[in-house]
C-alpha cells in the first residue's frame, strides 16, 4: 500500500450524525469512499478509495476549528455550526445542499403575554444575541446542549432557538415555530493555508465536488 505523509494527503473534518450519513453518496460521488463504515468502526481517521484523501470524524462544532488551525485541509460542516463558530481562517467556497433545514425561534402555541425580558434556550448563544440584538430586543439566553423543546415546557424559557426540520417534535410539545432566522445547509470549507500550499488538490476537489452538486467551482486552478 502506498502510505502518503500528510504533506501529501487532503485531511477532510466531517461531522459525525446526518451531515456525515448525506455527505457519504456526495464524496463516494466524486470517488472518495471511506475503506472501513464509519457507522461501524471505532477509527477516528478513515482511509479512503482516494489514497491521497482521508477523512476525520469530529464533532460537529469541532469541524471549524479543526480547518481553521490546519489539522484539517477541508471541512464539512453545516451553516448553523459556522455562524456560530466567531473564527475566520477558513474560506467557504460550496453549499453542498445536504443536510437542509431551518434555523428557526419556537415558542407555545398559544403563549401569553411575554415577559419584559424573554428567556431563550438554545445552543447558539451567538446567533440568538446577534438575532435579537438587530432588532433591538434584550433577552436572557440560556445555553443547553439538547432536548430544546422540553425548556418552555418546564418553564426553564418562554422560547427556544433551534433546527427545525419537518417541524413534528415541536408539534408533539406543544411548540410552534414563530421566526425564521435564517435556512441551513452543509458548506464546505478549506483552511486559508491549505489553499495556497494544495491548491492543486484543494481545488480539484472543490470542482469535483461543486460539479456534483450542479454548481461551477468558485475556484479553478490557473
Amino acid at each position: 500500500m502506498n502510505h502518503l505523509s500528510n504533506s501529501d494527503q487532503l485531511i477532510v473534518a466531517v461531522s459525525k450524525g446526518r451531515i456525515l450519513k448525506d455527505a457519504l453518496p456526495l464524496l463516494a460521488k466524486v470517488g472518495v469512499t471511506p475503506l472501513e463504515d464509519p457507522g461501524v468502526s471505532r477509527k477516528l481517521i478513515l482511509e479512503t478509495t482516494d489514497p491521497a484523501i482521508r477523512l476525520v470524524v469530529v464533532r460537529a462544532s469541532d469541524v471549524p476549528t479543526y480547518v481553521e488551525y490546519g489539522a484539517a485541509d477541508v471541512g464539512v460542516a453545516g451553516k448553523d455550526t459556522l455562524l456560530e463558530y466567531e473564527g475566520d481562517g477558513y474560506y467557504e467556497p460550496l453549499d453542498l445542499k445536504i443536510a437542509r433545514c431551518r434555523l428557526m425561534v419556537a415558542g407555545p402555541v398559544a403563549p401569553g403575554a411575554p415577559p419584559a425580558r424573554l428567556r431563550v434556550a438554545t445552543k447558539y448563544e451567538h446567533i440568538t444575541r446577534r438575532w435579537y440584538a438587530e432588532q433591538g430586543v434584550q433577552v436572557e439566553v440560556i445555553k443547553l446542549y439538547g432536548s430544546m423543546e422540553l425548556a418552555p415546557l418546564v418553564g426553564l424559557a418562554d422560547r427556544i432557538v433551534d433546527l427545525v426540520d419537518t417541524g413534528n417534535t415541536l408539534k408533539a410539545n406543544g411548540l410552534a415555530p414563530l421566526e425564521h432566522l435564517c435556512d441551513i445547509s452543509s458548506r464546505l470549507i478549506v483552511n486559508k493555508a491549505s489553499m495556497k500550499t494544495k491548491h492543486a488538490r484543494v481545488t480539484a476537489l472543490i470542482g469535483a465536488l461543486a460539479e456534483a452538486v450542479g454548481e461551477s467551482s468558485p475556484w479553478s486552478n490557473p
